[in-house]
C-alpha cells in the first residue's frame, strides 16, 4: 500500500472520490482492513475473526441469524468464519428451541483470545483515529451504520 502524504498534526490528504458509492466504500473498507490486520498479525488472528470474536464478547449469546444480521454477513460465509473458531474452541455452539436455530457463544478460551488481542485491535483503532479529524472519527460511526441501514432496506 502506498503511504499518503501527511498534512498538518498527522492527518492524511484524501484520496480521490471514485464515481461510486460501492467502490468509495470497497476501497475504505480494503485500507482499513489492511490497517487492522497489520496490527492483529501477532496475535495470529485475522480481523474478521477477531470482530466474531468481538462481538461475542460484547453481546453475549446470539443466533447465527442475529450475528449475520447485525455484521450484514451471508449465512454461507458466516458459517464458513464460524468453523474455524469453534475448531479452536473460542466459540460453542447450541442448539435453540427451533432445532434449525444455533446459538453462538464465547467460551472461556475464546475470552482470553479476545482479551490478549485486544491491545493490538486498540492500537490500529487510535492509529485510523489519530488520522482523522475529530468530527470525522465522530460521524464515521453513525455515517456508516446509516449508509448500512440504507443498503439493506
Amino acid at each position: 500500500m502506498r503511504p499518503l502524504a501527511e498534512a498538518a498534526g498527522g492527518r492524511v490528504e484524501p484520496l480521490p472520490t471514485l464515481g461510486c458509492a460501492c467502490a468509495n466504500l470497497r476501497r475504505a473498507a480494503r485500507a482499513v482492513t489492511q490497517l487492522y490486520e497489520e496490527s492483529l498479525r501477532a496475535t495470529g488472528l485475522r480481523t474478521t475473526q477477531f470482530t466474531l470474536l468481538q462481538v461475542l464478547a460484547r453481546r453475549g449469546a446470539m443466533t447465527q441469524g442475529a450475528l449475520g444480521d447485525l455484521l450484514a454477513i451471508d449465512s454461507t460465509t458466516l458459517t464458513r468464519s464460524l468453523r474455524p473458531l469453534a475448531k479452536e474452541g473460542w466459540i460453542i455452539a447450541r442448539p435453540g428451541e427451533d432445532r434449525r436455530e444455533v446459538h453462538w457463544s464465547l467460551t472461556a478460551a475464546g475470552e482470553r483470545v479476545v482479551t490478549r488481542a485486544r491491545p493490538a485491535w486498540e492500537r490500529a483503532q487510535e492509529r485510523l483515529k489519530s488520522r482523522l479529524t475529530a468530527t470525522q472519527w465522530s460521524r464515521l460511526f453513525d455515517d456508516l451504520a446509516a449508509v448500512a441501514a440504507a443498503a439493506r432496506s
